[in-house]
C-alpha cells in the first residue's frame, strides 16, 4: 500500500520526505513496517514479492529498500543485485531469519548497507533506516530553511574534509596504497564489518580511523580497543559494562566499549588475541546488537560499526581451533589487506618526510633533511618492523643529530656476523644471526672477547658469546612463526628445495611441510618438491 503524500506544507518550504520501499510477503509485518516508517515521516511503498519490488524500482527511485531475504518468487538478494548491477543509489537493508548468519554475511558482501535479524526490533529498525537515509532528504515533519540547508551542506563538507585528512595520513602513492585507499573509500559507505589485515607496524589503526572518517558515522565516537592488552577476567566488563555492586570494587554503573562507541565505530585491534570464551560473547553482541552489562537483567541496544584488525592469519587460527569460525566469517565480511613496507619501498621518501615533519614538530625544532645516499641505504634495509621501525630509526637519528643533515645508524649486522662465523664457526654464526634478528640485543661489538676454540671444533654458543639472554618476545606467536619460517627456509635451501628431503630431515611428513610452507608464505623457485608435485596438490 502507498500512503497519500502529505500536502499540508508547500514543497518550497518543506523537505522532500525520504522515499522507502518495503518488501515482505507477510501482510501483517509489511503493515507494521509501513506504519512505523510513516510515523517517522517517511514516504513508503510496499511490495510482497521480488517481481512486484522490481516493478516499483523500474517506475521510480527510492532512498532505501528494506527487503526480506525469503520471498515467494525468489530471494531478496535478487533485488540487491539488480540495484548493484544498475548502479542505483538506493541503500538496501536485508532482513534475515534468526540464526541465518550466512545470509547476512552474503548480503553485506554483495553490497547491502546493513541487515536486520527477524523478529525485528522496531527501535533498531528505526535506527537502521535513519542511518540508511541520513544523507538523503529529511522526514516530511522537518521544515527546511536556508539555515538548515547551509548547516547540512556544512556538515557534508566537514565529513568530506575529515575523510580526506584521514586518507592523507596514509602516506604513499604506490599502487598497493592506492588500492587500499580506494577500498577504504568504497567500504566506508556501508555498515558491513571490516577486517584490516597486515603485519605489525603497517598502520592498521590508521586504516580503521580512515574507514570511520570517510563514513557517515564520522561525527560519532571512534573507540579503539587492544584485545590483547585486557586481563581475561575483565574482558566482559570492559566490553559490555557493569552495574554498581556487580563485582568487588564496582562502586558505580559504568559503560563498556560497545556503549561508548554507540553511533560510531568500535575498532577491535589484535582481535586474534581474544580468548575463545570471549569470542562467543562478542559474536552474540555483534549478531544481536544488544549487550547485557554485568549485574543487569536488561540488555542495552547498541548501534556500532565493527572494524577489527590482526597481524595473524585468522584462517590458520580457525583451522587450529584457536578462533571461532562463525566469528571469523562475521568479522571478515570485507577485508582490507595492508601491504608491508618492503612491498612499497617507493613510498619511503614521502614516509620519511612526513615522519620527520611530525618528529620535528613534537621536538620544536626545524625539519631535518635526509640525503639521497641515506635514502638509498634505507631502501636496502630490511625494515621488517615496517613503518614503526622506520619511525624509530628516524627518532633515534633526530635525537643524535648535530647538524642540518640526518645520518642514520644502519650498520650492516650481516658483515659483523660473517666475521664472527669466520672466527667461531658457521654454526655459532647462524645462531647469533637468529638472535640478532629477533632481539637486537647481540651485535658484533659484543663479541670482541669471545673465546676461540683451539681444537678447530665449533664451540657452543654459550661458550662463544658472553651476552645477556634474549628478551622475552612481546608477541610469542609471531616470534615462533618467524623461527619456524627460518628453519624451513634453511632446510629447503640445504636440500635443493626438495620438499620431500627437507620434510624427512625435519621429521615431518610431506603433507605437514606443504601445510607449513603455505601457511608461512614461503615461495619455492620451481613450485615443486623435486618430484613434480605442485604446492597446491
Amino acid at each position: 500500500m502507498s500512503p497519500p503524500t502529505p500536502s499540508s506544507t508547500p514543497h518550497s518550504q518543506t523537505a522532500q520526505p525520504a522515499h522507502i520501499l518495503v518488501v515482505d510477503d507477510e501482510p501483517d509485518l509489511r503493515t507494521l513496517y509501513e506504519l512505523t516508517l510513516l510515523r517517522e515521516g517517511y514516504k513508503v511503498d510496499a511490495a510482497g514479492s521480488v517481481a512486484e519490488a522490481l516493478q516499483h524500482l523500474a517506475a521510480e527511485r527510492f532512498d532505501a529498500v528494506i527487503t526480506d531475504m525469503r520471498l515467494p518468487d525468489g530471494l531478496g538478494m535478487e533485488i540487491l543485485q539488480r540495484i548493484q548491477n544498475d548502479q542505483r543509489s538506493e541503500r538496501c537493508v536485508v532482513m534475515t531469519a534468526y540464526g541465518s548468519a550466512e545470509n547476512a554475511v552474503e548480503a553485506l558482501k554483495a553490497g547491502a548497507f546493513d541487515y536486520l535479524t527477524k523478529p525485528v526490533d522496531l527501535k533498531q529498525f528505526r535506527a537502521v533506516v535513519a542511518s540508511a537515509v541520513q544523507q538523503h532528504a529529511a522526514p516530511v515533519k522537518v521544515v527546511r530553511t536556508v539555515a538548515s540547508v547551509d548547516a547540512g551542506a556544512a556538515k557534508s563538507a566537514v565529513v568530506a574534509a575529515s575523510g580526506l585528512a584521514a586518507l592523507a595520513r596514509l602516506v604513499g602513492d604506490s599502487e598497493p596504497m592506492r588500492i587500499v585507499k580506494s577500498r577504504i573509500a568504497k567500504v566506508a559507505r556501508g555498515m558491513a564489518p571490516v577486517l584490516v589485515r597486515g603485519e605489525s607496524g603497517t598502520g592498521k589503526e590508521l586504516v580503521a580511523r580512515a574507514v570511520h572518517a570517510c563514513s557517515q558515522r564520522s561525527d560519532g565516537p571512534f573507540v579503539a580497543v587492544n584485545c590483547g592488552a585486557i586481563p581475561e577476567n575483565l574482558l566482559e566488563a570492559e566490553f559490555f559494562g557493569a552495574r554498581k555492586g556487580s563485582y568487588t570494587g564496582s562502586s558505580q554503573d559504568r559503560d563498556g566499549y560497545f556503549q561508548a562507541a554507540r553511533g560510531g565505530t568500535l575498532f577491535l585491534d589484535e582481535i586474534g588475541d581474544l580468548p575463545i570464551a570471549m569470542q562467543s560473547k562478542l559474536l552474540r553482541a555483534i549478531q544481536e546488537r544488544n549487550v547485557r552489562p554485568i549485574g543487569s537483567t536488561q540488555e542495552d541496544a547498541v548501534d556500532v560499526r565493527i572494524v577489527s584488525a590482526t597481524h595473524k592469519d585468522l584462517h590458520a587460527e580457525v583451522l587450529a581451533s584457536r578462533f571461532r569460525q562463525d566469528l571469523f566469517y562475521r568479522l571478515n565480511v570485507i577485508e582490507i589487506a595492508l601491504p608491508a613496507l618492503r612491498e612499497r619501498r617507493e613510498d619511503l621518501p614521502a614516509l620519511c618526510t612526513a615522519l620527520l615533519e611530525r618528529i620535528a614538530h613534537e621536538a620544536g625544532m626545524p625539519v631535518p633533511t635526509l640525503s639521497a645516499d641515506v635514502l638509498r641505504r634505507l631502501a636496502l634495509h630490511p625494515l621488517n618492523g615496517n613503518v614503526r621501525e622506520l619511525e624509530n630509526l628516524l627518532h633515534r637519528a633526530v635525537a643524535l643529530n648535530d647538524g642540518d643533515e640526518l645520518h642514520l645508524d644502519l650498520m650492516d649486522s650481516d658483515s659483523g656476523l660473517a666475521s664472527l662465523a669466520a672466527m667461531t664457526g658457521a654454526a655459532a654464526g647462524s645462531v647469533v644471526m637468529d638472535a640478532t634478528r629477533t632481539t637486537g640485543l647481540i651485535g658484533f661489538h659484543d663479541l670482541h672477547d669471545a673465546p676461540i676454540a683451539s681444537t678447530g671444533a665449533t664451540p657452543a654458543l654459550h661458550d662463544a658469546v658472553k651476552a645477556p639472554p634474549p628478551a622475552v618476545p612481546s608477541d610469542l606467536q609471531t616470534y615462533l612463526d618467524q623461527q619456524e619460517r627460518e628453519i624451513l627456509v634453511r632446510a629447503l635451501h640445504e636440500s635443493g628445495f626438495n620438499r620431500t628431503a627437507a620434510a624427512a630431515r625435519l621429521g615431518l611428513s610431506l603433507r605437514q611441510i606443504r601445510y607449513r610452507i603455505a601457511r608461512l608464505g614461503i615461495a619455492t623457485p620451481n613450485g615443486d618438491d623435486g618430484h613434480g608435485v605442485a604446492i597446491d596438490e
